[in-house]
């Protein structure tokens, strides 16, 4: 999928020839995963991807990350301190004094 489908596809279409401070946190956030997804990568890192977004669009934004990883069949590794963003993932491990621990 080009960029230009990605940002139709992500709701930023109409944003697509906006400056990036003219873009909400919610928005910018779009446009990353829109520039992850360029590529067509098999894996995606994810380093606090709802981190600066209040809960009502963070929660928005898990979802279409949730719902992209599975439509482009991505394996992804996803660093958070959010609880509930580790809930819904495959696997949780948990780094605590220089050890990884599989939580359960």
């Amino acid at each position: 999928m080009k960029v230009h489908g990605l940002l139709n596809y992500l709701g930023l279409k109409e944003r697509e020839t906006h400056l990036p401070l003219k873009l909400s946190g919610g928005e910018s956030q779009r446009v990353a995963v829109a520039r992850a997804l360029a590529c067509e990568p098999k894996l995606l890192l994810a380093d606090e991807p709802t981190g600066n977004l209040d809960p009502n669009t963070g929660g928005k934004a898990t979802d279409l990350l949730f719902q992209l990883i599975k439509e482009f069949n991505m394996t992804t590794v996803m660093v958070t301190h959010s609880n509930e963003l580790a809930a819904r993932c495959d696997r949780r491990y948990h780094l605590s004094h220089g050890r990884l621990e599989e939580m359960p």
